[in-house]
């Protein structure tokens, strides 16, 4: 009887055993599937990116940044010709604009500037009531080296009293990396930037 009596217990205790080593088992399991699916969720979370626009939450996702190197390259050149070149007659003007320019380029941009300034560029620009605007029609640049080297073609209209002048501009140039911020969104520098065309090309009677 005694016997019987233990061989029961023993039988109930290897079962409980069993039935427990399961339910552990089961916990594991679902504990690592849960945090798999929790870093999982997490790392597509962090690919997105909500951005504002019109008052709407527009969804976007993060990328290397090599991917994204040639538009940020070319828009960045863009943005600082435009801003560099295009000038109205007004001291402010000129000032707040070039100013802007050169948050995007190091010393050979302010050295450009200078020389232009230098040579009374800018004085027979408001004296004359002279606006001038650029459009950028194509950059080139090679992400295959560091720097990166690039080359700029674009249009000038120079608009006098009594004549608009078309003028072709050719630059070049390499860009770095710096940090980003609120003056230089792209986080590039331009350097070592230099004008290698700078021609009349039509001149229009007005």
């Amino acid at each position: 009887m005694i016997f019987r009596q233990m061989k029961n217990v023993d039988t109930a205790f290897r079962y409980i055993r069993t039935f427990s080593g399961c339910v552990i088992g089961g916990v594991v399991l679902l504990a690592g599937f849960i945090a798999w699916k929790s870093y999982r969720l997490a790392s597509e979370t962090q690919q997105k990116i909500y951005v504002l626009g019109n008052g709407k939450a527009l969804e976007a996702f993060a990328a290397d940044r090599r991917d994204n190197i040639p538009v940020e390259a070319r828009d960045h050149i863009k943005t600082f010709h435009q801003l560099f070149f295009t000038l109205s007659p007004d001291e402010k003007a000129i000032a707040a604009t070039i100013s802007k320019s050169l948050y995007l380029a190091d010393e050979s941009a302010k050295a450009a500037y200078d020389n232009l300034k230098e040579s009374n560029y800018f004085s027979n620009l408001i004296s004359g009531n002279v606006s001038q605007a650029v459009r950028v029609d194509s950059v080139y640049v090679d992400i295959n080296q560091y720097p990166y080297y690039f080359k700029c073609h674009a249009t000038e209209i120079i608009t006098r009293t009594s004549s608009v002048v078309t003028r072709s501009l050719v630059t070049e140039g390499y860009l770095r990396n710096v940090s980003r911020s609120d003056n230089n969104s792209h986080g590039m520098l331009i350097e070592r930037w230099e004008t290698l065309e700078n021609k009349d090309l039509t001149i229009q009677r007005r």
